[in-house]
Formats: C-alpha cells, structure tokens, sequence
C-alpha cells in the first residue's frame, strides 16, 4: 500500500511566548518516524512522512491530495487545544482518508483524563477517586475531606490533557489543602487547562499494550472487568511492563515523572515481563481488554496502571494511551511487543493490516 506517516515533530512545533519548558515532550523525533517508515517498506509499502500541520509551509491537505495515500498511519499528537489528537483524523475523515488507530471521539476524550475516568467509573472500572479544579479556590468535594476538614488521603496533582508525565514531579504528591491548591495554582498558570487531583495511589506502576479490534461479539464479553475471565480472541496482550521506580533517586518520590521519560530516558529501569503471577496478570489483561471497549479505542492501544499498596496490591487504571509511543528503543509498547518475540517490523505492519481489515481495503504490496 501507498502509506502516509503523519505525526508532528518537536523541531517543527511553534514557539508560544507563554508555554511551559515541558510543552511538546510528547511530539516525536525524526528518528521514530524513520524507523516506522524503514518499517513499512520492509513490509512492502511504499511510505512517505508528512508533518500534520494544515498550516504553511507543511499544507498537510493539499499534501495529501498530491500524494494519493491508500492508508495514514496517524501518530499525529497536535499542538493547541483540548482535543488536539483528534484534529488530524477529523480532518482525514473530512477528506474521507483511511487511517490507522481510534478515531475521532476517542482520541478527544482519552485525551481528557478526567473525561476518561469519568467513563471509567460509569462502567465499574478501578481508577482514583477525583477532583477537577478550574480555579485554585474551587471548593473541595466533600468525599475529599475528612470530618475535621482536612484532606482524606495524600492526592496527585497533574494536568487535565498533557502526556509523556509532564507537570509529573515529587511537588505532585499533596498532603494539606494548602499545598493542593498551591500546586493547582502553579500547574494552571503553567498549562492553562484544567488541574485533575486524584487519590495518590502508592504501589507499583505497569503498563500493558494491546494491539487488534474487538467485534460486537467479543465487546459484549469484556462488558465488566468482573466478568469470568475469557479474554478475546481478537485482542493480543503484550506482557506487562514495570517501571522500576526503585532504582531512581529519592526526588523523584516514588513517580514515573517528566524527568525520567525525557531527561533520564537513556538509563531507563524497567522489568518487562513484569513479575506478576498469573491471577494478576489475568486481572490486567481483563482490565485493559475493558478500557479498550468502554473508550472505542481501534488497532493499538497502551493501558496504564498502579497497584494500590494500600488496598490489598488492586490494580488502579490511571490512563488509557490510544497513540502509545513508537520509539522501537524506549516506548513501553515497543518494549513490550519485543518480550513478546515480535519485531518492531511486525508490531508496525500489524496495526497497518489491522486498520486495512477495519477500513476494508485491500492490502496492496
């Protein structure tokens, strides 16, 4: 097939006089997009990138019209809005252009975190208890509060739409109403976008990728993560992977923080698989099956948990990623398909077929 790549590169994205240093961690470098293009065209595509900008000089529109792409591998992240993830498959949908992973909807709400749990717990599903705060002052939610005022349990601070762990540090962890909304105050002023405060979950954090798509059978078998423990056929699980958060210093408090996806990602510390004994390993794959069907998301997706040490090891899901990271040296996902014998050829090839199935084209080599 004629495959366009389209994501956003960190030496294109503009310079805003206000943002913050962290702004566009989570854009992707050359090297990823040439690994993914050196990718498909070992599997026989032919492929070319396209930075996902309609602006000049990129033109991403009229770019597109020229090349005649049978299929976007879309890994494109945005620069500005709240659902700036689901700009660029809108626009494909409006020239009426196949492209691989979740669409439009969900890209916008799993973006949103407190969106995203809001689902969560509609369908029964494990994640933290939650506050949004548009404004420092905002009142506090009573569950939030113990009978004497103060705060219930120590709460992690983070914004609402970032990724790559950005506002992610040791300051994150609150244990007074002073200090929440303190932490508040500076995220807002650093991100513009609404804070989410959720129960701090201490324990271990793991990531489980899936790659496939779940038909309206297998969908209504995963309906509840309590449901007996028949995983889809059509949903590959990659094994976990464990942040070892251990081996990093003590400033960094025990979190998966900005610094150590960006500053430290070449003395990353991970366990993959993660040891987990089988019941568990079970529970999460059920429990990522579960978020892939209650938040739509299509072909490849990477689910984020912690294991509450306060709560008998539960897994607590803090985010569900539809364009996991595709880095074949250090993404999780990348890392995960590896310790599950795939190459990295295979890994991108098959989220390529898979879309094709979805969109019904023919695979055209």
């Amino acid at each position: 097939m004629r495959i366009a790549v389209l994501a956003n590169l960190k030496k294109n994205a503009p310079s805003l006089p206000t943002m913050s240093p962290d702004q566009w961690d989570d854009l992707d470098s050359e090297a990823t997009i040439n690994h993914i293009l050196n990718a498909l065209e070992a599997g026989g595509h032919s492929a070319a990138f396209f930075e996902a900008n309609i602006n000049p000089p990129h033109d991403l529109i009229e770019a597109l019209r020229g090349y005649g792409p049978d299929l976007c591998f879309n890994i494109a992240e945005g620069h500005t809005g709240d659902g700036r993830e689901a700009q660029i498959p809108a626009m494909l949908e409006m020239l009426r252009l196949p492209y691989t992973g979740s669409r439009v909807l969900t890209l916008a709400l799993t973006l949103d975190k407190p969106m995203t749990k809001r689902v969560l717990m509609y369908h029964g599903l494990p994640t933290a208890e939650f506050q949004v705060f548009d404004h420092p002052d905002d009142p506090l939610d009573d569950d939030l509060l113990d009978a004497d005022g103060s705060l219930r349990f120590p709460m992690f601070v983070k914004p609402s739409r970032e990724g790559t762990g950005m506002g992610v540090a040791a300051s994150s962890i609150v244990h007074t109403i002073e200090d929440l909304r303190e932490r508040v105050a500076a995220q807002i002023a650093a991100y513009e976008q609404p804070i989410l405060a959720e129960r701090y979950i201490r324990g271990r954090e793991l990531t489980v990728g899936v790659v496939g798509n779940l038909g309206p059978t297998a969908a209504r078998r995963t309906a509840a993560f309590t449901a007996p423990a028949v995983l889809p056929d059509e949903l590959t699980f990659f094994p976990p992977l464990e942040i070892k958060l251990d081996a990093y210093p003590e400033s960094e408090a025990g979190l998966y923080t900005n610094r150590m996806k960006v500053e430290w990602v070449d003395d990353w510390h991970y366990l993959c698989p993660a040891p987990v004994d089988a019941d568990l390993l079970d529970r999460l794959n059920r429990l990522t099956a579960a978020v892939f069907r209650v938040t739509g998301c299509l072909d490849v997706a990477r689910v984020d948990f912690r294991l509450d040490a306060d709560r008998d090891n539960e897994p607590v899901i803090l985010e569900v990623n539809p364009l996991p990271g595709l880095n074949p040296v250090y993404s999780d996902l990348c890392v995960e398909a590896r310790a599950a014998g795939w190459s990295y050829e295979q890994l991108i090839t098959t989220i390529v077929e898979l879309a094709a199935e979805r969109w019904a084209l023919r695979v055209k080599l």
